[in-house]
């Protein structure tokens, strides 16, 4: 859909009743809302999600954002093997949603790794899943922390990273 669509709830819950066998979903411009976590953890075929733009993330209460990505993460369908949170404004909690994530992703994609926080939350996810085959970057800062990452698995420009669905 190439637009902006005024009455996000309506069709969060139509997609969310009618659509059930989704496997590829890129939604825009939209808030870690209830709903949106609904019908996610709906969509039992997903494959494929990229997340973009979440709105009004600043207008909600740290503590409050946190409970929010552990939902998040909690809710993920096991299906899902690609995951694209660049451009989500969640950079800050991609520890608290890999630390509570139990889906098998092969491909992850970030905007950046920038702290240890980050590096040891990627890492420990690998460890404990043994499915990350690549993540995908925009940037990093520290190349000795590239390299600890490159031990479990690839790390790439996201822009090499391409789905073909």
């Amino acid at each position: 859909m190439n637009g902006i669509i005024i009455e996000e709830s309506l069709l969060l819950k139509t997609l969310k009743s009618f659509c059930p066998n989704i496997t590829y979903l890129d939604i825009s411009c939209t808030e870690l809302s209830t709903q949106l976590l609904e019908l996610i953890g709906n969509l039992q075929n997903l494959q494929y999600f990229t997340l973009r733009s979440v709105w009004f993330i600043n207008r909600i209460r740290k503590e409050e954002l946190k409970i929010r990505v552990k939902k998040f993460a909690e809710i993920l369908p096991l299906t899902l093997q690609y995951l694209d949170l660049r451009y989500s404004c969640l950079h800050s909690y991609i520890d608290i949603l890999l630390n509570n994530c139990d889906v098998p992703l092969k491909n992850l994609l970030i905007n950046c790794i920038d702290n240890e926080k980050t590096t040891n939350a990627l890492i420990e996810f690998s460890k404990r899943k043994r499915t990350l085959n690549c993540v995908g970057v925009n940037s990093y800062c520290n190349r000795s922390l590239a390299k600890e990452m490159e031990r479990y698995f690839a790390l790439v420009p996201s822009k090499c990273i391409i789905v073909n669905c």
